[in-house]
């Protein structure tokens, strides 16, 4: 006797019900009512396609021979070699790898049954498609009456090969002479070895192509798991490779958000960033357009890039970025990696055509994809369930080995989608050479993936970045070198004195006269600046910085500006009047007021600019005529959208090698992949209520009382004095019909009180609702 879906999910324990909801979550939305629906959805064709998406090969399959088989319309016996599924697989499968591929179709409600008599879901058949193991459809011609063998024996050369290439699936082909009576593929239709379609095309009829192929009805079955090479590394050097990508990915970043702080490009009219914009970020930050588009997509994932709200909006740095900056370095990166790893963004999209074969540019509607972040976990959790240190030999291998765990998933972007993600992995520093980091690892673990606690994620790249180093080497040559990653106080101070020349395992700074100025802008002394220099260099100070320390400060600050708008004073009235002669004087609007003093109405920070350009040194001051700095952080707008995601935290997540240290996992927790509370279990006794009050329901069918508040009120008074269960029907506030199994306890002021027989919950209903009443014996429905 054959057992449906229902019947058999009815046998199955509460926990295949949950790990069926958590493998198929869109049979859960919205909950339904009771098993029948449950059962309902599963069989719907579009649940049963997405089910497919995630099927790997062997799955996939198996559920094919099973269709072939016909277990679709009755169950099929799967214990046997000669008969149903098994026989259509062939010599490559045996029992065991069988019942491998068919455990997943059960897992997913999409077979059932015992292994004597496996059922498959009616809507398999489209989910297969129309060629089910390459076959074509039976016929119900000659090609199905007479002789196979004998009329395979009669064919010619030629017509042997139209039909070899037919049976290797797909069996569909077309014909270049059309519907001619000539040529090798006529010849076959008029023998039945082939069907005509249409003029154009033909197709093999599914016993042809089963005799064609022997022993094998579904050919050579290519289900075992791709053999691609494997590397092993240490993986010490893989952390410390990718902690090296990490602090370098930083520094890109960093100069990304000054170069949109200061330059703001212009929002396009149609959304995102400009493609001559996004080649001057590239530019400024001295990496290519690809990697300037990803730092972008990054920084706007993580709230810390936003358009203002100006008519003519640009993009600029949120207020964000200021706290994020002060953050550590690992904790800073933290926040980004884990803002790439769940945005809903592909940014290897960008600067490829769309339909319209227009450029895709970056931050617009172009790139979005709310398949993503599944897809960057899939590529991540692969590398991640191998043993530590191992590495696949390229992206190409490790996208045959995805396509081979789920073929139907990616679409047609599948292949690039894995390189696209391994290439930004490696740039943020997830993957180094070729293989997960420490840190990657564990911004893949479910329990630490909150992205509002990144102490794991940033506690693991601390542990894999060098020991700071708390000196530098000075050259004769107005540079210094870093001989690793510096202290943060040192290299914040560094990067005040002077500029980066070369980046790498050795960071090369130069000091120039621009450099010393700005240092001199931002209130530093050249005692200052000598002492620094002297105390945290390993080498001697070479004389000729020293010479252009002095030389520099000499001339810094002989004008001093304050704002009027704005002013320019002098001790030395020779050179004012020097700067009020110069040409470049009139358009900064300058005039005297004072034999020491001249005035502007342009803003300090222009007249000053205004000044260097014309060959003096002006500084800044302040009310007490200390020198300030004016060059700032650049232009700020606010965080326009807040996502699960936020960057302000970064700062307040301090990690020390005592705290790292210490730090452990506490506890998972029943929550799902995206964070919230795991309510699968309470899902499923909710079916099974549901479920046992449909039985109820059938049982008191032809049972129910005459409806009437007085019957009513008789039959519930009736029901509580005497401790019996009654199934009540009612109408609520809405008009909509419902129903409970309720034993009352009370019956009173138009309310009917009791516990309902299921969940045991006290339930009200009042009395002018209820339509219908009948008894329950709870013994004869459970």
């Amino acid at each position: 006797m054959q057992t449906s879906l229902v019947e058999w999910l009815r046998e199955q324990d509460d926990g295949f019900l949950a790990a069926l909801l958590r493998t198929r979550p869109d049979l859960a939305v919205p909950p339904p009512a009771d098993l029948t629906v449950l059962a309902t959805r599963a069989s719907i064709r579009a649940s049963v396609q997405r089910a497919c998406e995630e099927l790997g090969t062997l799955a996939l399959t198996v559920l094919e021979a099973l269709v072939l088989a016909g277990a679709d319309r009755a169950p099929v016996d799967g214990t046997v070699d000669d008969d149903g599924p098994r026989w259509w697989l062939g010599p490559d499968v045996d029992a065991a790898t069988f019942a491998e591929g068919l455990a997943p179709l059960r897992a997913r409600a999409l077979a059932w049954g015992p292994d004597e008599a496996i059922a498959a879901i009616p809507a398999a058949v489209e989910a297969v498609g129309p060629w089910p193991g390459g076959l074509g459809g039976p016929a119900s011609g000659i090609a199905a009456t007479r002789d196979l063998d004998t009329l395979l024996a009669g064919v010619t050369d030629g017509e042997r090969r139209v039909l070899d290439v037919l049976a290797q699936g797909p069996p569909i082909g077309r014909s270049s002479n059309g519907g001619g009576s000539s040529g090798p593929v006529a010849s076959l239709v008029a023998k039945g070895l082939l069907l005509r379609r249409d003029p154009q095309t033909v197709e093999l009829p599914r016993q042809v192509g089963i005799a064609l192929r022997g022993d094998r009805p579904m050919g050579r079955l290519d289900i075992t798991r791709p053999d691609v090479p494997m590397r092993e590394r240490d993986q010490a050097g893989v952390d410390g490779t990718g902690a090296g990508a990490a602090l370098e990915f930083l520094r890109r970043v960093d100069l990304v958000l000054e170069f949109l702080g200061t330059e703001t490009p212009g929002v396009l009219r149609t959304g995102g960033f400009g493609v001559r914009e996004l080649r001057r970020v590239a530019k400024a930050a001295g990496v290519d357009e690809a990697t300037a588009a990803l730092i972008l997509e990054v920084l706007h994932a993580a709230d810390l890039v936003g358009q203002d709200d100006s008519m003519t909006p640009e993009w600029m740095p949120t207020t964000n970025s200021d706290v994020w900056a002060t953050a550590p370095e690992e904790s800073r990166w933290a926040v980004l990696a884990r803002s790439w790893l769940e945005m809903e963004r592909m940014p290897g999209l960008v600067g490829a055509r769309d339909a319209t074969d227009k450029p895709i540019t970056a931050l617009s509607d172009g790139p979005r994809s709310l398949t993503a972040p599944r897809d960057r976990y899939r590529v991540l959790q692969t590398l991640a369930d191998l043993p530590a240190g191992t590495a696949i030999g390229s992206a190409e291998d490790l996208a045959r080995v995805l396509a081979w765990a789920a073929p139907r998933r990616g679409g047609r972007l599948r292949d690039e989608t894995v390189a696209w993600n391994v290439a930004e992995a490696t740039t943020i520093g997830v993957v180094a050479l070729d293989a997960i980091t420490t840190a990657g690892r564990v911004l893949l673990d479910p329990v630490t993936r909150d992205a509002r606690h990144p102490t794991e994620a940033a506690a693991a790249l601390h542990a894999a970045l060098p020991t700071p180093v708390e000196e530098i080497l000075l050259q004769a040559d107005l540079t210094a070198v870093a001989p690793g990653r510096l202290a943060v106080d040192l290299a914040q101070e560094l990067a005040v004195l002077a500029d980066v020349e070369s980046a790498g395992g050795a960071t090369v700074y130069r000091f120039t006269e621009r450099s010393l100025r700005r240092a001199l802008d931002a209130g530093r002394t050249a005692e200052d600046i000598r002492a620094f220099l002297e105390a945290r260099s390993r080498t001697p100070v070479p004389q000729t910085l020293t010479y252009l320390v002095d030389d520099v400060a000499r001339r810094h600050g002989r004008l001093r500006g304050g704002a009027v708008a704005s002013f320019v004073r002098s001790d030395d009235e020779v050179l004012l009047s020097e700067v009020l002669a110069h040409p470049g004087a009139g358009e900064l609007g300058l005039r005297r007021i004072a034999p020491t003093v001249v005035v502007s109405a342009v803003p300090l920070a222009e007249v000053l600019d205004g000044l260097r350009a014309a060959g003096f040194s002006p500084a800044a001051e302040d009310a007490a005529g200390a020198v300030v700095e004016l060059g700032g952080k650049g232009r700020r707008t606010e965080v326009r959208r807040r996502g699960r995601r936020g960057a302000g935290y970064a700062a307040r997540e301090t990690v020390s090698p005592v705290a790292v240290a210490g730090n452990g996992a506490e506890g998972g927790g029943a929550n799902g992949a995206d964070g919230q509370p795991d309510r699968t279990d309470e899902l499923v006794e909710r079916l099974r209520a549901g479920d046992a009050l449909a039985g109820v329901r059938h049982s008191v069918a032809g049972s129910r009382e005459p409806t009437g508040a007085t019957g009513n009120l008789a039959s519930l008074q009736a029901a509580a004095r005497e401790g019996r269960t009654v199934w009540i029907g009612y109408v609520d506030a809405h008009g909509v019909a419902g129903d409970r199994v309720l034993a009352p306890t009370s019956v009173g002021g138009g309310v009917v009180e009791g516990r309902d027989a299921f969940d045991g919950e006290l339930r009200r209903i009042q009395l002018h609702r209820i339509t219908s009443i009948a008894p329950v014996d709870m013994r004869e429905s459970g």
